[in-house]
């Protein structure tokens, strides 16, 4: 049903059709984005294009006979096993973790970061909806501790990063970056060292009001997923950023308007 497409839109445009490491595939019902890391697993990071279907009606895109797990999404660093969401009503949570084969996590976002983690030797995955409050709660860190619990190692794991807010379009204040920076390396004990660390990471970037900061949440990602256990090499993070690429991507920042777009990935058997 889908193959990879050169051109995937309308009016396309180099910057975001040659992403290094990144995929474009097309459907009959339209295009969606893979990371070539995850090329061992069935995912896909969805666009605005696909408004108003939901992940019953996508998970046909990407495998028949999957069951459908999403949580109902709060903004926390709550991980759930899959089979605890797996119908109406969906059990509050941003993470979900496999327990089977053909099973598909979703996740949903207009902004944060759809996270897709996956295990090349179990065929274990998990999905997470990574906002700053997630990350300064510990989502990713959470979700790798499932999977370890499951059988999984650290060093194993391979992670996808989707569309989110850039860095340079996210500003926040600055005792949003004091938790997102004291997360990194929870128990250490010193807010400026914390932040020095989160500037190393690229995760924290300047801004004209001094009392504001940029924050790249995918960096801090990164590099809390580094203390996880999780090697650089293993994180593909993708470039594009929601809120300056309005014709791929919804965006809660640039438009107030409620809407999404959804992420998954499916469990190996």
């Amino acid at each position: 049903m889908a193959e990879a497409l050169a051109a995937p839109f309308d009016r396309p445009d180099a910057q975001f059709n040659d992403l290094p490491g990144w995929t474009w595939v097309g459907s009959y019902g339209g295009t969606y984005l893979q990371s070539d890391l995850l090329q061992g697993f069935e995912h896909a990071f969805f666009t605005r294009q696909w408004q108003g279907r939901e992940p019953e009606q996508l998970a046909a895109y990407l495998s028949a006979g999957i069951t459908v797990h999403r949580p109902r999404q709060i903004h926390s660093a709550s991980v759930l096993a899959a089979s605890l969401a797996s119908g109406e009503p969906w059990p509050e949570a941003d993470g979900l973790v496999s327990e089977t084969g053909g099973q598909s996590l979703w996740v949903c976002g207009a902004d944060c970061t759809p996270v897709l983690l996956a295990d090349p030797t179990t065929g274990r995955v998990a999905a997470c909806h990574a906002g700053w409050r997630g990350v300064a709660a510990g989502i990713l860190p959470a979700a790798v501790a499932l999977l370890e619990a499951a059988g999984s190692k650290r060093g194993d794991l391979l992670v996808a990063l989707g569309p989110a807010v850039g860095g340079p379009a996210y500003q926040v204040e600055r005792s949003v970056s004091l938790q997102v920076a004291a997360a990194l390396r929870p128990g250490l004990d010193d807010s400026t060292a914390a932040l020095a660390e989160l500037i190393r990471s690229g995760g924290l970037l300047g801004d004209p009001d001094p009392d504001r900061d940029r924050l790249d949440i995918r960096a801090a990602s990164v590099a809390q997923l580094g203390h996880a256990g999780v090697s650089p090499d293993r994180i593909a993070v993708c470039p594009l950023c929601t809120v300056s690429t309005p014709h791929l991507f919804h965006s809660w920042r640039r438009d107030r308007i409620k809407a999404v777009q959804w992420s998954a990935i499916v469990a190996q058997g």
